[in-house]
């Protein structure tokens, strides 16, 4: 199943309950919380205080994305904030398998999100710790940045991986997610959509109406069953 996320960061704050309200009944799958710290990334966003309000607003899962320097000190904080997903930077922390099985024993969903010029194989020593993987197909930091098409191939790359190693994890993309850039992450194994600017949070068009154009454009673009290797070539990436 294709899950739409869309990022709060991107949400009218003046009326958040409205849009909260507005997006769950237009069918949005979870929320997407980035929590930035001014050092890992150069900007502040949201923060515990933001979370426990949107934990009162739905009851859609909340995906709590924290780009800080070693994100392991808050955990916990997190954790009982309301959160039913956490992502970490594997750039961020020196102890990714520590901090990914502290985030489990919280009983939450542990996730890697990693930057565009981070390699995979960070995550060689961590998948049996990991329920989904944060792709960052922009730099991280602010919203609306040109999305980065090298991207599709490691997106492709670590569903091959998953694929031929029948894990359990699920790939999340994130930055400059729309209607130019969801067929081919779709096609290259994809299955969670964080949306921002680009799709939910477009000036065009309500909310409602954005969710209901974002799920129709995955439910028209169906994944490609070829074998991950093959699905690579058909869609021109090599490597």
């Amino acid at each position: 199943m294709n899950k739409i996320g869309p990022s709060l960061m991107c949400a009218d704050l003046g009326h958040l309950a409205e849009n909260i309200k507005e997006m769950d009944e237009a069918g949005v799958d979870f929320y997407h919380l980035d929590v930035m710290d001014g050092l890992f990334v150069p900007n502040f966003t949201l923060g515990p205080d933001f979370i426990r309000t949107v934990r009162k607003l739905t009851d859609k899962p909340l995906d709590t994305h924290l780009m800080i320097k070693q994100p392991e000190r808050f955990i916990d904080l997190f954790a009982d904030c309301g959160s039913d997903m956490i992502s970490i930077h594997a750039e961020a922390t020196d102890n990714l398998q520590g901090a990914l099985a502290r985030i489990k024993n919280a009983g939450l969903k542990a996730g890697v999100a990693i930057n565009p010029a981070t390699p995979l194989d960070v995550l060689d020593y961590v998948y049996d710790v990991t329920d989904y993987v944060v792709v960052m197909t922009v730099n991280p930091g602010f919203a609306g940045q040109k999305f980065i098409p090298a991207v599709y191939d490691k997106i492709a790359r670590l569903h091959e991986i998953i694929i031929r190693n029948k894990f359990n994890i699920e790939i999340e993309v994130d930055g400059n997610i729309g209607a130019s850039t969801i067929p081919t992450c779709k096609e290259n194994g994809a299955t969670m959509y964080v949306c921002g600017t680009s799709a939910v949070f477009k000036k065009e068009g309500t909310l409602r109406e954005n969710v209901e154009r974002t799920r129709n454009l995955l439910d028209a673009h169906a994944t490609v069953n070829a074998a991950p290797s093959e699905k690579r070539k058909s869609a021109g990436i090599y490597g």
